[in-house]
């Protein structure tokens, strides 16, 4: 297994990361792990070398890179860090602010500058897949929608903002995605309301070109899939990543 630090050149500056990918001789398709509002970490470096030990590429990019470095980090009194809705309020405003400063656009351009990077790595130019936590749960729908003859493989967990009133709100294009679609939903979770799933299933429904598959977790909150997290479930994470596993196989060839 190889896991390496990597600066990745786009119009707005540097975006860090990191990526890891089998050891060997080869090329592998690429995953994109798309970050939650807490930042880069140790975590989610973890989560992506288990993806890579499937046989995948994969690249967590920093999207907070316009502003810095920024990881934020709360632990309760047995080391977990702790849920957004227990923090400060003056805190959840600070992270917040800098999700929603990234936009379809920034999205756009993010995508275009790692699909540009990669082309250097040992990656196969081909389909690609995506995992999304939280915020990034919202961006793997915004990538796909840009780049629907890459991403064929899209897995959003506790994704956040997928049913909005805006014009350019992730349920309104699904149209444009290809491949699959799975969504894991804590039954607990605001973003993951009757209606927001509701809206979902009828906006998949009317798309012949993307299959959408999902799961309710019953009795779980939002960030359950995180494992460093307060309110991690492991059974229900686990069934997302069998289902995403599967996923990716269909999807993606791992080499060559």
């Amino acid at each position: 297994m190889i896991g390496k630090a990597v600066e990745i050149p786009t119009p707005d500056g540097t975006m860090d990361g990191y990526a890891a990918h089998p050891d060997g001789a080869g090329r592998f398709a690429l995953v994109v792990l798309f970050m939650d509002i807490w930042g880069l970490r140790e975590e989610l470096f973890a989560i992506a070398r288990r993806v890579a030990g499937h046989g995948y590429y994969c690249v967590v990019p920093n999207l907070f890179y316009r502003e810095g470095k920024i990881r934020y980090e709360r632990r309760n009194a047995d080391g977990k860090m702790v849920s957004y809705n227990t923090l400060p309020v003056a805190l959840q405003e600070e992270m917040l602010g800098h999700a929603l400063a990234l936009t379809r656009q920034t999205t756009r351009t993010d995508t275009a500058a790692i699909l540009d990077f990669c082309r250097g790595e040992p990656v196969i130019d081909g389909t690609a897949g995506s995992v999304g936590f939280c915020l990034g749960g919202n961006k793997v729908f915004l990538a796909a929608q840009e780049f629907p003859q890459r991403f064929r493989a899209t897995a959003s967990l506790h994704g956040t903002r997928l049913v909005t009133d805006a014009a350019d709100s992730p349920h309104r294009l699904v149209h444009r995605m290809r491949g699959e679609v799975y969504c894991g939903y804590g039954e607990r979770d605001r973003f993951a309301a009757p209606e927001i799933r509701a809206a979902l299933e009828q906006a998949f429904a009317a798309c012949a070109d993307v299959t959408y598959r999902s799961n309710l977790h019953a009795g779980v909150d939002h960030g359950y899939a995180l494992p460093d997290r307060d309110v991690y479930d492991g059974s229900a994470a686990e069934t997302d990543w069998r289902e995403i596993f599967a996923m990716f196989e269909r999807q993606l060839a791992r080499s060559v």
